[in-house]
């Protein structure tokens, strides 16, 4: 199986894009994207109990996920002092988000690798990047128990 068959488009084009780059382009990526990290709806802003807290990194992240119509809708909050998970997690929102709990679960583990991350990324900043989408995929997982 290659990551064509398990990676959805959207994704495939991002981890594409960051893995031409050179080590100080892909930082410089990283900060772009983390601009790009939507706010939280006010919805779930004032439900941030509800949300799972992502413990592997070094600063506070959230996730948050519904499943609408089938699919995965995801939420973070990460604080601007993060902009390394900050600019991960809002790539891994704009290649996944509206995908299936089962797309979501098929998506490799180490696509940060396939990023050229661990280039650039200490290795304690590695841990919490491969937890984000661990934390995904658990959400992922819920649903589909629920179902």
């Amino acid at each position: 199986m290659t990551m064509t068959d398990t990676v959805p488009p959207r994704l495939q084009a991002l981890i594409g894009a960051m893995h031409d780059l050179d080590g100080r382009e892909k930082l410089e990526s990283l900060l772009d994207h983390a601009d790009e990290l939507p706010p939280l709806p006010d919805g779930i802003a004032t439900r941030h109990d509800d949300m799972l807290q992502i413990h592997e990194c070094i600063t506070p992240v959230f996730v948050h996920a519904e499943l609408q119509n089938g699919r995965m809708q995801f939420y973070f909050d990460a604080p601007p002092e993060g902009p390394t998970m900050r600019g991960y997690a809002s790539i891994l929102l704009k290649g996944l988000n509206g995908e299936t709990p089962e797309t979501i679960l098929a998506v490799p583990n180490d696509i940060y690798y396939q990023m050229g991350l661990h280039r650039v990324l200490s290795p304690q900043r590695l841990n919490g990047v491969a937890a984000v989408l661990a934390y995904m995929k658990r959400l992922a997982t819920r649903f589909l128990a629920a179902s």
